[in-house]
Formats: structure tokens, sequence, C-alpha cells
């Protein structure tokens, strides 16, 4: 889908943990839970095999997204062009409609949770 893809947003957040004891003057955090994203801004298409019949069949279940700043990276990811992989991510929501007279539909959607692997070879 790269084809409609206009914007990617890899975050990768680890559950602040508070771990401070009695006697402490200043709050201690550890890291909890990994919580990965993946956020697509995308065009909206409804022909066979675009972003609607792609995207519709994936929500509520879990799949493997790819994204890198270059197709080439996307492709041969590199030291310099890596690919980020989040594997078993859920997609919960696809809007289908975001429309305005005289503008291109546009969506965003978000792939959340999976575990997210950097591919550099």
């Amino acid at each position: 889908m790269t084809d409609q893809c206009t914007s990617a947003t890899v975050t990768n957040t680890a559950e602040a943990l508070e771990s401070t004891a009695f006697g402490g003057t200043s709050r201690v955090f550890v890291a909890g839970l990994f919580n990965q994203e993946i956020t697509l801004d995308l065009y909206m298409s409804y022909s066979a095999a675009e972003t609607f019949a792609t995207l519709s069949a994936l929500v509520g279940t879990t799949t493997t997204v790819k994204v890198s700043n270059t197709v080439a990276g996307l492709a041969t990811p590199s030291a310099t062009e890596p690919r980020f992989e989040l594997v078993g991510c859920y997609l919960e929501a696809l809007p289908v409609i975001n429309a305005s007279m005289g503008e291109l539909s546009t969506i965003s959607i978000t792939f959340k949770g999976g575990v997210l692997t950097t591919v550099t070879a």
C-alpha cells in the first residue's frame, strides 16, 4: 500500500512502573510492558486490492505491518535505511468514509500492540 501512504509514525513505548521506596526523595521508575504502535495516513481508495478492500478484512484481527522511510528500505533494508516490522499487531478501527468536497479522501489508522523489530539486513 506504499502508493496510498502519505505518512507513517512508529512509536515504541515502555510503560513506566513506579518503583519509588519509602525514604526516597524522587520518584523512580522502571520499564513495564512495551506498547508499540504504527499510525498510517492513507488515501482512501475503494478499487479492488486498494485501501478499503485490503484493510476492511483486517479490522479486529492481528497482522504484520512493515514500514520504512524509503521504498528501497522497505524492499532491501540496511543500516541507513532500516525497515520496522510490527508483528502480531491489532487493527481496532477503520474509518470507512472521511471525505470533503473538493479534497482527496484520506484516513488515519493505528495498528496497536505486537512485537516491534528493526531490520537492517
